[in-house]
């Protein structure tokens, strides 16, 4: 659906999410909208998937600190070209462990060969598109979700793996054993099609 649609698509999501499983009745009632899709991405899936890996295991702040630094050091634009040219030591120069700089180095050679094929993302599914980056060092399954879900605005991904799903299922449940990825999985399936919806739902209720 295109962009103007989304807010018809997001609000019968939530009404097939409640009719499906009445618990979610009033957690959508009284928790802030979905807005997947709602508004087109500020940055390129380049620059969202080497946020991405910067992010991981480091502060919001850090984060942003060491972008920004990336941001300068590629004159004001994070492109594959301009990435690809500077050295290991450059990319380690502006924060980034050597972890970071092997997968952001992967992904840019992979974009620049056609290997990882991100113009044609939008043309591919969630799992064509999980296939394409989790080969990379350092991007697993649940990297690969997130992207598919506030970069690309995708409504079915159901990302067990992430504790904060979990634990708003479980809430909304009021279940007093946690709920493992294993046994979430299979859960979701009644609501294949908005399960990027019910994802955002439990992770404002967690």
């Amino acid at each position: 659906m295109s962009r103007a649609e989304r807010p018809k698509e997001l609000a019968a999501a939530k009404r097939r999410i409640a009719r499906i499983d009445p618990a979610f009745a009033e957690p959508i009632k009284r928790l802030a909208p979905c807005t997947f899709g709602l508004q087109k991405s500020g940055q390129t899936n380049y620059q969202s998937l080497v946020r991405a890996v910067i992010a991981q295991q480091v502060s919001v702040a850090a984060a942003k600190t060491i972008y920004r630094r990336l941001h300068e050091k590629c004159a004001g634009s994070i492109t594959p070209p301009r990435v690809g040219a500077l050295s290991p030591s450059e990319l380690q120069s502006v924060g980034l462990t050597s972890a970071k700089v092997r997968t952001i180095s992967e992904l840019t050679t992979g974009v620049l060969s056609g290997a990882v094929p991100l113009k044609r993302f939008p043309f591919l599914s969630n799992e064509e598109i999980v296939d394409a980056l989790t080969p990379l060092f350092g991007i697993g399954r649940w990297t690969a979700e997130m992207f598919l879900i506030f970069q690309l605005g995708r409504l079915d991904v159901w990302p067990v793996d992430d504790l904060a799903v979990r634990r708003g299922w479980d809430a909304i449940h009021q279940n007093q054993k946690p709920t493992s990825a294993k046994e979430l999985r299979p859960l979701g399936e009644p609501f294949a099609g908005v399960r990027s919806v019910l994802a955002w739902y439990c992770w404002r209720a967690s």
